[in-house]
């Protein structure tokens, strides 16, 4: 199923937070609207702006609100997206050069900086305390994921819950803020609220391990960037992680960690990876959290929200980028 028809509830509002984050970069500083419009103009699958969206349509369909929160978490992912890809120098994204490749690394981190702030500026217009607070302890939560990754790049003993825990700050913080958020706009129940909070780190969580799946098994064309790409930047994901549990004495992944020689290894560790059952795995724990997260949706009201969002843990673990 297409993302255009999981999203169909909520289609037309999804149409006013595009208008709305395009407005952000009609600025009267020429360059500053020129990076805006590359960064923002990438596209996207809008998965966190729909989620909020959808959590919202349970009780008290706020769109006033729900439109600058979606807006403002969009805004956060990307200015996430800039700064990473200066931190990991990556020269695409989405199958684009990235900020950092154009114009270098000040410009990427002003940037970022500059949409972290324009997403303030949206979330305080929820009017919502619970809101806005949730939103910076999130980003808070997003800097630490991004400094633990930083710290143990290359470190070849992280066990599984370390693995956990960063793919959280990582990814399952922003979607769990996407629907908590929904919820708290559309002033739903506690245990509703609580419910959506956690589809969304389940989600969140789904989301992050099938895309360290497709960095393995993906092509360039699919991924926007080079397959291997996480195992250039010395992360540890699951797959990888995996094929080193199997063979702790000597893999490709142990060597690539040790000595840091980058080519050779990463397309073995490619290559065996694609040529075992890890990726089966690693996809039976995604589906896991995918039915985790379906079942606590089962208290909110039965309705083409509910529907959708559990049309899109189903599309999660059957994705291809």
């Amino acid at each position: 199923m297409e993302l255009s028809q999981i999203y169909a509830p909520v289609v037309d509002d999804l149409k006013i937070i595009e208008e709305t984050i395009k407005k952000v970069s009609q600025v009267d500083f020429s360059w500053l609207a020129q990076l805006l419009n590359h960064s923002l103009g990438a596209g996207g699958k809008r998965i966190r702006p729909a989620l909020t969206l959808l959590s919202g349509r349970f009780y008290n369909y706020r769109l006033e609100y729900l439109v600058h929160m979606a807006a403002a978490i969009e805004l956060m992912h990307t200015a996430t997206l800039v700064h990473d890809d200066a931190i990991d120098k990556s020269a695409t994204r989405r199958g684009r050069t990235t900020v950092y490749k154009n114009w270098g690394p000040e410009a990427a981190v002003l940037l970022g900086d500059y949409l972290f702030a324009k997403a303030g500026v949206e979330v305080s217009d929820t009017l919502n305390i619970r809101a806005i607070r949730n939103f910076s302890q999130t980003l808070m939560t997003i800097s630490r994921g991004e400094l633990n990754q930083a710290k143990n790049s290359y470190n070849i003993n992280q066990t599984r819950e370390d693995y956990l825990q960063r793919i959280f700050g990582k990814t399952a913080s922003l979607f769990l803020l996407s629907t908590e958020s929904g919820g708290i706009l559309s002033e739903a129940p506690e245990s509703s609220i609580q419910a959506l909070k956690q589809y969304g780190h389940d989600l969140g969580m789904a989301f992050q391990i099938v895309d360290d799946i497709l960095d393995f098994v993906g092509t360039e064309e699919e991924l926007g960037k080079p397959a291997g790409s996480d195992l250039t930047q010395g992360t540890l994901t699951l797959p990888a992680m995996i094929l080193n549990e199997r063979y702790p004495q000597d893999n490709p992944i142990k060597r690539l960690f040790l000595d840091r020689k980058r080519t050779e290894n990463i397309q073995l560790a490619i290559e065996q990876v694609r040529n075992s059952d890890i990726v089966e795995e690693c996809y039976a724990k995604a589906k896991e959290y995918c039915d985790s997260a379906c079942r606590p949706l089962k208290v909110l009201p039965d309705n083409n929200a509910r529907e959708s969002l559990e049309k899109l843990a189903n599309f999660v673990v059957k994705r291809r980028n």
